[in-house]
């Protein structure tokens, strides 16, 4: 079985908690995959499983929380800034590649839903990652904002407005739930949404649904899959087809333009790739792509 430590790494200054997965009977350094979750999951919300088929394979993986979320230290909590997210990453890259366990000199990129859309900017002009995997990414921010209901949206605006005025002014945030059932305040409503969290999330899982509602003054014009022809590194880019949460036009696009682009595409919902015979699926692929190109 990989072995699996509990450990943390410094970024702006906070703690971000991180598992570091590594293959068994390993005794010389490995690549390794660096992973964070989506928009408000953490670290145990369903990424283990993926760090360990990495794993057993031959790779090692970082699984690490966010500033303000999970496990890891910052306030206020909940704080979902896109920013400091990329930062938290290269955090995570660093940390990685001073590792001993680790070869520093192979280290990939892996992202799901939001995050699969940090990996891809984060990855554009560099020369240093080896590879990335974008899972059912968050591609474009306005096709997937025409994903929300209009009174919705007129709500999210104004809480963000009033969120983002409240904190230079120094108040405590205001929370929006992160998902809820289709017909409720929230920002994701799809029909999906509430039963995917529900079933990605174990009981001990230090998810919490809400966010710090200023995020909506960001997500609209946040475009990471408009610059992957800069991405040099091959990318695999997993599309859910029947996704109601980050729709999968611009994803399919992303993995076009990228010059070592790969895609995948599965006739299924944004969670369903988490859990079942499609999470077999799309690690299957995912683990011989990072195999091949790592190893």
């Amino acid at each position: 079985m990989p072995q699996r430590i509990d450990t943390t790494f410094t970024s702006g200054g906070e703690e971000c908690a991180a598992y570091l997965y590594t293959p068994p009977g390993a005794t010389t350094p490995v690549p390794c995959v660096v992973m964070a979750h989506g928009f408000s999951a953490t670290r145990d919300d369903a990424l283990p499983a993926y760090a360990e088929r990495f794993a057993q394979a031959g790779l090692a993986a970082l699984v690490f929380d966010y500033r303000h979320f999970g496990a890891s230290t910052g306030e206020p909590r909940q704080l979902l800034d896109i920013r400091r997210q990329h930062e938290d990453y290269e955090a995570a890259i660093a940390f990685a590649r001073a590792h001993e366990a680790v070869d520093g000199s192979r280290i990939a990129l892996w992202g799901s839903s939001f995050s699969g859309g940090h990996v891809m900017a984060l990855a554009q002009g560099r020369d240093d990652i080896a590879a990335v995997v974008a899972q059912a990414p968050f591609a474009d921010g306005l096709p997937t904002l025409k994903e929300v209901p209009l009174k919705n949206m007129a709500r999210l605006t104004a809480e963000a407005v009033a969120d983002q005025t409240g904190a230079l002014l120094g108040r405590a945030p205001r929370y929006v739930p992160a998902v809820g059932e289709p017909g409720s305040f929230a920002v994701m409503t799809a029909p999906e949404a509430k039963p995917g969290f529900t079933a990605i999330a174990p009981e001990w899982s230090r998810w919490r649904n809400e966010v710090a509602a200023r995020i909506g003054l960001h997500v609209g014009i946040y475009r990471p899959g408009a610059g992957t022809a800069d991405i040099r590194c091959p990318l695999l880019v997993c599309v859910c087809e029947k996704d109601a949460t980050t729709p999968p036009g611009p994803a399919i696009r992303a993995a076009e333009r990228a010059p070592r682009g790969e895609l995948r595409r599965y006739p299924i919902g944004h969670f369903d790739i988490y859990l079942g015979k499609d999470f077999e699926r799309a690690v299957a692929d995912q683990t011989e792509f990072l195999s091949r190109h790592l190893c």
